[in-house]
């Protein structure tokens, strides 16, 4: 089975059509006011609408709150939940039947021992940086995103993945999907579309 690619932090529909176009499978709308690529409802309803069929989209919090997430889910059309804070199992469980993933920032092997209690549709694993929820282009060990395959339901590899080093990621974790933000911008929230088409391809050669 092919390895999916999320293209994250989308912030404009011209980008989102690029990557669609380059062969992304999901696409990730951050609702965190602190980051670079925070973007409006209204903006990530006219990016959905332009979608065709059977493109994940992707909604992207940090600590909200559940009616926030749900007006967020109805004016946008998410089909998807991503939570990179220190949300609960019991909140991750709040939004069935929607796909629910929780982030992880990994910063050692006892980063992993939280995961099991969090019984969503996939784990997400992020390189822990200080006072950034995610998006931070830093990579980590990834043994230990082999160990967490061990653990429970499918893995998205995330943190500082490239064109020019997700080829090996997939290599040594072949992780459920890869997850990219920064490593295919020209600047945060601006997507490089020549960077997006070469991250995939290199996805797709390791098929």
């Amino acid at each position: 089975m092919s390895v999916r690619v999320k293209i994250c932090g989308i912030t404009k529909v011209e980008d989102a059509l690029a990557a669609v176009a380059a062969g992304a499978d999901a696409l990730g709308f951050m609702f965190y006011e602190p980051s670079p690529r925070n973007m409006s409802e209204k903006v990530a309803a006219e990016i959905t609408r332009r979608l065709p069929p059977f493109v994940a989209k992707v909604g992207v919090f940090v600590d909200p709150g559940e009616k926030a997430v749900l007006e967020t889910i109805s004016l946008c059309g998410l089909d998807t939940l991503q939570f990179h804070g220190d949300e609960t199992p019991a909140f991750c469980r709040k939004f069935s039947p929607l796909k629910v993933y929780k982030a992880f920032r990994i910063r050692n092997s006892e980063s992993l021992k939280s995961l099991p209690a969090y019984k969503t549709g996939a784990w997400l694993l992020d390189s822990f940086v200080p006072d950034k929820p995610g998006g931070s282009g830093v990579t980590f060990n990834w043994d230990l995103a082999v160990e967490a395959k061990k653990l429970g339901p499918p893995i998205i590899l995330a943190g500082g993945l490239t064109p020019e080093n997700v080829a090996d990621a997939v290599r040594k974790v072949r992780p459920y999907a890869v997850d990219v933000s920064s490593g295919v911008e020209s600047s945060p929230g601006k997507k490089d579309h020549a960077k997006m088409r070469d991250f995939i391809a290199a996805v797709r050669a390791m098929a």
